[in-house]
């Protein structure tokens, strides 16, 4: 039996490296794990951690997904609206928007308007889409966001992301009351996502106290949402029906979906499985989305050099915001060059085992962030049957003219 290095350099031996590639069998099983996880709570697909429209519509046609979470409006529009056949026809835009023209697009359009829902926090939201679109073909369909940190002792001690504005169900309920006052726009959903819980491994490597601690912190936070996201989605119930509450992400989806108030969750990021999301008690998911590096100098022994691979994530920087070397196992960065924009020198006992011309498979640190430097995805398929194949070469988002952010 071929090892996962030998089965997928024996898949793309015609491909030229510097490449992106899934596997495809290894995307199908996390997607079957997050639907198991998911517990029959329909998973809403996060766009931005695939970022290529043949992949979104492969895990829209397996069990436990519907709908898509984009992340800019121009490209839930470009998805909704698509003349080629609609990737989703229920599309929700995961972050506010001031983008006036794609908004004055939406209201023009009946099918994109039907379709796609906005996320507003605030008044200024409201004036700013009505503003945008005073006549829309039809009312413009909203989601409340609201802020889901854990203050334990108030504003002084936040643990979670900087998102809404809105803590309490009065604060939820005012802003529903606002946008029944606009006929031009119509209340479709809540949503809150508890980003210092699905976001944050609970299990990180050689840390066990900080670990306890983060599982600890992540249990009360927890506690506190189930509660307060239950009365803010009784508190807006109680000023007009709506038709989704969202919650969760890949790192939660076992406890969000359990919550009676939740309809729906989202996740994105587990069908790829980039590497930060290796360190959670609650995963057991397969990389799926890797890419490959030529070897293109030996300088010394005990190490070889790569061409590229110097492709960052976005968030705080730090070492684990960097690309992971993955296949053949044994390879580490130089500290003193890191990944570089044109060259990678790695280190250790398997750099000895690299010739010039051989690859290097790589992990980026999140998911869809990788598909912003390549402009196609090669589906392997196959692996573990011993004739591991290319079975189709897609366009990412890149690779379609499409830079959205």
């Amino acid at each position: 039996m071929r090892s996962a290095r030998e089965s997928y350099d024996a898949a793309t031996r015609d491909l030229t490296a510097p490449f992106a590639a899934v596997d495809l069998a290894a995307f199908r099983a996390n997607a079957a794990d997050l639907a198991e996880r998911a517990g029959g709570t329909p998973i809403r697909i996060a766009s931005k951690s695939l970022r290529c429209r043949a992949l979104l519509r492969e895990a829209l046609g397996l069990p436990g997904f519907a709908g898509v979470m984009a992340f800019t409006l121009p490209e839930a529009l470009w998805l909704a609206a698509d003349p080629g056949g609609p990737v989703s026809d229920d599309v929700l835009v995961a972050y506010p928007t001031a983008d006036t023209a794609a908004i004055a697009e939406l209201a023009a359009d009946p099918r994109a308007a039907a379709s796609v829902t906005l996320m507003v926090d605030s008044v200024a939201h409201l004036d700013l889409i009505t503003r945008a679109a005073p006549d829309p073909v039809s009312p413009i369909r909203v989601c409340i966001d609201v802020d889901t940190s854990w203050q334990p002792l108030g504003p002084r001690m936040r643990i979670g992301a900087h998102r809404s504005p809105l803590r309490t169900p009065a604060h939820a309920a005012a802003l529903a009351r606002a946008v029944l006052r606009r006929p031009q726009l119509l209340l479709d959903g809540v949503m809150a996502y508890e980003a210092q819980i699905a976001g944050v491994g609970d299990a990180p490597p050689g840390r066990p106290l900080y670990g306890r601690t983060l599982r600890w912190v992540q249990n009360r936070s927890r506690r506190e949402l189930a509660a307060r996201r239950a009365a803010i989605v009784e508190a807006v119930r109680g000023v007009a029906e709506v038709r989704f509450v969202n919650g969760g992400g890949t790192g939660s989806l076992h406890t969000t979906s359990r919550e009676p108030a939740v309809t729906e969750v989202a996740a994105g990021s587990g069908l790829y499985q980039p590497h930060l999301f290796d360190h959670y008690t609650a995963t057991e998911r397969r990389p799926a989305a890797l890419f490959a590096l030529p070897v293109v100098r030996r300088p010394a022994p005990g190490v070889a050099t790569a061409l590229g691979g110097g492709y960052p994530a976005s968030g705080a920087a730090g070492a684990d915001r960097l690309p992971l070397p993955y296949l053949p196992e044994g390879l580490a960065y130089s500290p003193a060059e890191g990944p570089g924009e044109v060259q990678t020198p790695l280190v250790g006992p398997a750099a000895d085992e690299l010739a010039v011309g051989d690859r290097v498979w790589m992990r980026h640190a999140k998911a869809g962030e990788l598909c912003e430097r390549f402009a196609e995805l090669h589906l392997i398929d196959g692996l573990g049957t011993g004739a591991a194949r290319v079975v189709r070469t897609v366009p990412t988002y890149r690779g379609e003219g499409r830079t959205f952010l």
